[in-house]
């Protein structure tokens, strides 16, 4: 079929694809170049088009000049129309990458506020258990105390994170950041004025309603807004300010853990669960002055307000008008990839979104998996434990919250340029490394300061690879991986997913550390880390550079091609880093400009056809 890309490893013993099959591949290729074939003269009559049928006539100069760039981004110095100080503006996106308008970064701030009313959420409750587990009397029941902390992440996993698409298409992305964050807000505010366990446990539940739908909707909102040359960066502020919440939420811990009177001898634990409602107020303060995604609101078929929300987040109206012209074009072929049946079966159906959810789904289980939350939730407990003071637990606690948010700054440059895949390849055996010292350290007398040292030592090691690591890249990669019509959908599963290891890590742990002591408790999610590894190395592929849109030709790649490609990274990796030898790279078919080779697919000699969108 011509403009298909057939593949290589066709057996006889194979059954021929069905039609749907064939006619999602052929999509796949077509994505990769929408608008090759056409003239620059038909693609200004296309612009122009577009403008009138979409209630922007005023603006069809615009958009001729915008189609002729969607087709050629980097022909803006030889096309015609375009003035001098356009082409200084389009120059300038080249070479000065970080130069965008206020709105942009105005959206990047509330996104990132929003960011740490998750991080705080997730670890004020961190030095309360030092205070209320004696309090009421749970001290001894492991099963519990496990369940008290873990209470807004069962909540995430079987209500919270599925609200998302239904908030989603009902209020769009602004609005469901509002209602979530005002649900923090109530739901932080209820657990300051908890008398029993069960209560505590009722309260943080409902607090899961706001940081599930939140937690999907955000991502994917910095996602759509962002250019595509620093959207990895964007996007991953979500994990750097979730960071910053976490360490603000240990700075609250220090701060208020003295904090008592008379009348109320355990107001140091209820201002610590109460000092997480004050960042959602800052969020729904701010929310309505973004503007709304352009991909929403093309979903919504307001192309005009999907236009100016770009014309917002673009500093000229060229930019934006190639940007909405492009992003239609895409979506329009995108939207061919339904086969009719359920969103949700789609899932699972169609082996672009298939290979997007599984890489997802790996990336959001390691990411709890790896062992951080244990960390996060209970590392007062577990300086305790190898036996600090209870303030100096607390400090030490602060100290690893400081660390986990310092080194995510990194990936702000390198989740864009050392990419997604080879991020997660370095950090996880690391990870590996870190927890089995600091689970090692316990065999260490409890008499020598050597313990605690060494205990600090392993578990701030451990902070600072996971921080430009598993860190960033989940909700990132999660945010991106997903075509436009199930997004809200693959992010619900995506964050559902987390959320539910999250639970299942959280209410474990003190069970985990009583079975396996907890030397071998950190030996387990050591062992974690090395899977995650291998699971990256076969079925992860790289996001990085890429539209939104293009990312359909990355997931074109068969899983066991990509497999190949990684077990053959390994003997690469050894003969150049460590035997010093002068070999050639593996190569992974080059999705974006169709070039593949023998061992994955047949090369298309053919010429891609005009493709009439």
């Amino acid at each position: 079929m011509s403009g298909t890309i057939p593949h290589a490893d066709k057996r006889a013993s194979s059954p021929a694809p069905t039609l749907k099959e064939e006619e999602i591949s052929e999509i796949n290729a077509r994505l990769a170049h929408p608008l090759a074939g056409y003239s620059r003269e038909e693609l200004q009559e296309m612009g122009a088009r577009y403008a009138r049928d979409h209630d922007m006539a005023e603006f069809e100069d615009d958009f001729r000049k915008g189609a002729m760039l969607a087709q050629d981004r980097d022909a803006y110095e030889t096309l015609p129309l375009l003035t001098d100080e356009e082409r200084d503006i389009l120059r300038r996106e080249v070479t000065h990458r970080w130069s965008h308008p206020m709105s942009l970064y105005h959206m990047v701030v509330m996104c990132s506020i929003a960011a740490a009313v998750q991080g705080m959420d997730e670890s004020v409750i961190n030095g309360a258990n030092l205070y209320f587990f004696s309090q009421f009397g749970i001290e001894d029941r492991p099963w519990i105390k496990g369940l008290v902390n873990a209470a807004p992440y069962l909540c995430c996993f079987t209500i919270g994170c599925w609200l998302t698409h239904p908030l989603n298409k009902a209020f769009g992305r602004r609005h469901t950041i509002f209602i979530t964050c005002f649900i923090s807000f109530v739901a932080c505010l209820w657990q300051a004025f908890t008398g029993s366990w069960w209560h505590l446990f009722i309260a943080r539940f409902f607090l899961g309603l706001g940081i599930g739908p939140k937690s999907s909707t955000v991502p994917v909102y910095a996602a759509e807004c962002s250019p595509p040359a620093i959207r990895g960066a964007l996007v991953m502020m979500w994990q750097m300010w979730t960071a910053f919440g976490i360490m603000i939420g240990y700075v609250c811990d220090v701060a208020f853990m003295n904090v008592k009177t008379e009348a109320v001898p355990d107001l140091n634990w209820r201002m610590m669960l109460a000092s997480a409602m004050v960042p959602p107020i800052l969020v729904c303060a701010q929310v309505y002055f973004c503007p709304e995604s352009p991909r929403f609101e093309l979903s919504k078929g307001r192309h005009r307000r999907a236009f100016n929300s770009l014309a917002r987040l673009r500093w000229s109206r060229v930019q934006a008008a190639r940007d909405l012209f492009y992003m239609k074009t895409l979506l329009d072929a995108e939207g061919q990839m339904s086969t009719g049946l359920t969103k949700l079966k789609e899932m699972f159906t169609v082996g672009r979104n298939r290979r997007a959810m599984q890489a997802s789904e790996l990336v959001m289980f390691m990411q709890q998996f790896c062992g951080i939350n244990v960390i996060a939730y209970y590392s007062s407990s577990i300086f305790l434990d190898a036996g600090f003071t209870q303030r100096d637990a607390l400090l030490a606690s602060l100290g690893f919250g400081v660390i986990n948010w310092l080194f995510a700054l990194p990936a702000v440059y390198t989740i864009d340029t050392f990419g997604r895949r080879n991020l997660l390849l370095v950090t996880f055996p690391l990870m590996s490394a870190a927890l089995l010292f600091t689970g090692f350290s316990f065999w260490i007398p409890e008499t020598s300061t050597a313990r605690i040292a060494c205990v600090a030592l392993g578990i701030y090691l451990f902070a600072m690879v996971y921080s430009p690591g598993e860190g960033p890249v989940p909700f990132t990669y999660s945010a991106e991986a997903y075509p436009l019509y199930i997004r809200d959908i693959g992010m619900s599963l995506a964050t559902a997913t987390t959320w539910g290891f999250n639970f299942i890590l959280a209410i474990t742990w003190f069970a985990l550390e009583k079975a396996f002591t907890t030397q071998g408790a950190f030996g387990w999610y050591a062992a974690w880390n090395i899977f995650g590894f291998f699971a990256a190395l076969l079925i992860m592929p790289e996001t990085k550079g890429k539209t939104l849109e293009e990312l359909d030709q990355v997931f074109s790649v068969p899983t066991r091609v990509h497999a190949r490609y990684g077990l053959s990274q390994i003997p690469y990796f050894i003969r150049r880093h460590i035997l010093r030898q002068d070999v050639e790279k593996p190569r992974l078919p080059g999705v974006a400009d169709v070039e593949y080779h023998e061992m994955t697919f047949k090369e298309e000699k053919e010429p891609i056809p005009d493709q009439r969108v």
